[in-house]
């Protein structure tokens, strides 16, 4: 999954929150609409109409600013379209996920001769991080917001991940990993993600005091094991006994190792092939 298109799907599960974030008021009454235009079809990142104003806000999100058409191109390109569907008003909003080169020029409009067609860009990276620490919705942009010490804000993040209702923390968690690793290294979001979520959570606390009655080495060996089974199940579905069996047989090493490895799985696939690697 590319990062603009995780973008574009967290503002699809999350329209509200991305309308009144954008536009710096809550947007109670949202929807989405159809986002692959005609003509000759070309996809928006999102498209979502404010009720309440009868007003379409059209996101894109990138990378990178060079792009072909370019970027002003498209955006002229967007609008129009839009504006044939639809025939509404447009609010149009670039959201830069990364710092370009020093002095590139940020442009903000497409002109040519008689036409001139505007829209917002917002700079990610200067955006302050508490409107998304303070929401699970926009937290996975959070890393990439402006931060004295990325690596402290980082750490913050994990923390609030850490926080959320066990439905919410595992999804949050990959979606912010991923974006997060446009900015830091792999290392070091598994490090703090790992802590966070394992150290802080209440199921990870209640296996570990099960493990100190039953034992101290034998405790944490059940609770690591226990521990791993349900993220692997959460992440890839209902396991398979015969995998079950061979993660049974594993020892508290490559448990420990297992429960690093499986912040990286998306399907059923990923662990059998770590299994049979170990």
């Amino acid at each position: 999954m590319s990062f603009d298109n995780l973008c574009k799907l967290l503002s699809e599960k999350h329209p509200e929150r991305f309308a009144a974030w954008v536009l710096g008021e809550p947007q109670p009454v949202v929807e989405l609409l159809k986002t692959e235009l005609s003509i000759e079809p070309i996809r928006a990142d999102s498209v979502i109409l404010i009720r309440l104003q009868n007003r379409i806000l059209h996101l894109e999100f990138q990378t990178t600013l060079e792009s072909n058409p370019p970027l002003p191109l498209r955006m002229l390109d967007y609008w129009v379209r839009l504006h044939r569907l639809y025939r509404l008003p447009i609010t149009q909003v670039v959201v830069l996920l990364l710092p370009p080169a020093e002095d590139t020029v940020i442009e903000t409009a497409f002109v040519l001769e008689n036409t001139r067609h505007e829209y917002r860009v917002i700079k990610l990276w200067e955006e302050n991080p508490e409107q998304f620490l303070n929401d699970p919705a926009l937290l996975p942009l959070a890393p990439l917001a402006a931060a004295v010490r990325s690596e402290t804000l980082l750490q913050q993040v994990a923390q609030r991940v850490s926080q959320l209702e066990p439905a919410q923390r595992l999804e949050v968690s990959a979606y912010t990993q991923i974006l997060a690793g446009l900015k830091f290294k792999k290392d070091v979001i598994k490090r703090l993600f790992r802590e966070d979520m394992m150290r802080e959570s209440v199921i990870y606390q209640d296996i570990l005091e099960t493990g100190r009655e039953q034992g101290q080495e034998q405790g944490r060996e059940q609770g690591e094991r226990s521990l791993i089974l349900r993220q692997l199940t959460r992440r890839v579905g209902e396991l398979p006994e015969l995998t079950r069996s061979q993660i049974a047989s594993l020892p508290l090493e490559q448990l420990e190792l297992l429960g690093e490895a499986l912040l990286d799985f998306t399907t059923i696939a990923d662990l059998e092939n770590w299994l049979q690697n170990c």
